[in-house]
């Protein structure tokens, strides 16, 4: 699986703070506290651990940091002081070991769905079925991007992003667009309660910096699949450039329960 450096995961973490379904978070860390003192959480994808300052610091829990690069893990740390009992484990998420979820009462994960495989997600769900665990998913992008103000080539711009979205990231054919309901249908199968709130991010002005990243990694994603022809996505980007406006990204948040007490 690609990895993502700092400078981009610093870059969105406001934005996906803000973004956020509130209801989901709160439902996550009520059923993660309810486990009662050093209850677990597992976080997938940790990065630097932005899901863990989205919970924010709680004496009473634990949590266990999983992230293939070393690098982003070792950043973590920094980013970490005063939130207690941080574990750190360096794995490959293709073939996740189920003992690295023993224990845990929670797993979560930001913006990492939309990037695996279903085979990933059947598998995952299997193993925490058998121990009972829930999991929170946020930020999986849902296919759509909308730019402000429009252009006529916005929608062959969309479409070529989304075909690369469901391209191999390292971890299988990628869910893309179809995460949330790739994560709905199979944690159903195993009689999960699975709640989704929507999680948009919209940026605007305040938003500059990211705006300008998102859109190069955008025009980025389009050349790379040649669906679109170099002229026209050169225009089209040069004309985001002088004409910056805001941009909505559309993403849901997964909360699942496991069945019973």
């Amino acid at each position: 699986m690609s990895g993502f450096d700092t400078t981009w995961l610093d870059l969105r973490e406001p934005a996906d703070h803000a973004a956020r379904d509130h209801t989901l978070l709160n439902a996550a860390r009520a059923h993660l506290r309810a486990g009662g003192a050093s209850a677990l959480a597992v976080d997938l994808g940790s990065g630097t651990g932005s899901t863990l300052r989205a919970f924010g610091p709680d004496g009473g829990t634990r949590w266990r940091l999983v992230d293939h690069d070393p690098r982003l893990l070792e950043a973590a740390s920094a980013r970490l002081a005063g939130f207690g009992v941080v574990e750190r484990v360096e794995a490959d998420l293709g073939a996740l070991p189920p003992a690295i979820l023993d224990g845990a009462r929670l797993v979560t994960a930001s913006a990492l769905f939309d990037l695996v495989s279903r085979p990933v997600v059947e598998r995952l769900a299997a193993v925490l079925a058998e121990r009972r665990c829930a999991l929170y998913a946020a930020l999986n992008y849902d296919g759509r991007t909308n730019w402000d103000p429009p252009l006529e080539a916005d929608p062959e711009m969309l479409a070529a992003f989304n075909a690369h979205q469901a391209g191999d990231k390292g971890l299988g054919p990628a869910l893309g667009p179809g995460a949330a309901d790739a994560l709905r249908t199979t944690f159903e199968g195993h009689g999960y309660t699975v709640r989704v709130a929507p999680s948009p991010w919209r940026l605007g002005h305040e938003s500059e910096a990211l705006r300008d990243a998102l859109l190069d990694g955008f025009a980025g994603a389009v050349r790379e699949t040649g669906r679109v022809e170099r002229a026209v996505l050169d225009r089209w980007t040069e004309a985001r450039r002088e004409r910056p406006g805001a941009c909505h990204v559309g993403h849901w948040d997964v909360l699942t329960l496991p069945p019973g007490p």
